[in-house]
């Protein structure tokens, strides 16, 4: 019974040490942006916080880092984002609201999302570092060469495809399969580099959520379930990718056709055109 008090505690302290070291770095990476103007110091605290990654032999290092790519994705564009809503010309009360409810979103993350394992929360966890990794690329990369946006659409799409096939036992073209996504979405990437829309927050006049954020998250749960079916059928069961495919026809035809003729009715269309 005593052996059984102390496991307890020792798992107690180990839960409140693990909550505290994740506020304290979503904080810390708040603190870094808001007192430095600088992202220098938050990169460098979202890679030091992987240190654990390299805690091993180094054989096993290249796996580590790539099951921890999506944690690493989410990490920067996180301080990229908080850089952003600082740099926004809003009122300070204005950024400091922003960037508060963005670190409690971090913190959600670091707290209820990364730390689950099953198959659902993995593909959740996927589909976050999609969007936000995608979002924050092409928020920050409209003067970079097209060939390293091109390439960071490539990782990301690795990264997350990777780790969405990774909850599934004894898949055997696993890297195979996520370079294959990692191309397409690096091919979308490219075509979305010259031209796309983007849509403003209201608590940051520039962090803009681009249309191919959300072209992306919804081709890729296309994607996931037209794997699902073939993983537990083997073969792509009309029932099951029927409906998703319907969606995400019909919202594409909303993003690309019908919102931008209403949008650039309403208001000049070149402040939403962050690509040419």
């Amino acid at each position: 019974m005593e052996l059984l008090k102390l496991v307890r505690r020792r798992s107690f302290l180990s839960e409140v040490i693990y909550v505290c070291l994740n506020v304290a770095l979503a904080l810390l990476l708040l603190a870094s942006i808001a007192f430095t103007q600088s992202i220098v110091i938050g990169l460098i605290l979202v890679l030091v916080s992987k240190w654990r990654v390299f805690a091993v032999r180094p054989r096993f290092w290249f796996a580590n880092v790539q099951a921890n790519l999506v944690d690493v994705i989410v990490g920067v564009s996180f301080v990229l984002n908080l850089y952003a809503i600082d740099n926004a010309g809003l009122s300070t009360k204005g950024a400091w609201i922003g960037m508060g409810l963005l670190t409690l979103l971090y913190i959600g993350w670091l707290l209820f999302l990364k730390p689950r394992s099953k198959r659902a929360y993995m593909v959740a966890q996927a589909g976050v570092a999609l969007f936000v990794g995608v979002m924050t690329l092409y928020s920050v990369s409209y003067e970079w060469p097209v060939s390293i946006v091109v390439l960071g659409m490539w990782l990301i799409g690795f990264a997350t495809a990777r780790h969405t096939l990774s909850s599934y036992d004894g898949e055997d073209y696993l890297l195979l399969l996520a370079m294959s996504w990692g191309v397409a979405l690096a091919e979308i990437g490219w075509l979305a580099y010259h031209w796309t829309i983007a849509y403003t927050l209201p608590f940051a006049s520039n962090l803009v959520v681009p249309q191919i954020a959300i072209l992306a998250i919804m081709l890729a749960f296309v994607a996931h379930r037209a794997y699902d079916s073939f993983y537990h059928h083997q073969k792509i069961r009309s029932g099951d990718v029927l409906m998703p495919i319907i969606f995400v026809v019909s919202m594409t035809i909303v993003l690309l056709v019908f919102l931008p003729l209403i949008l650039c009715h309403s208001i000049d269309c070149t402040s939403f055109i962050i690509g040419s």
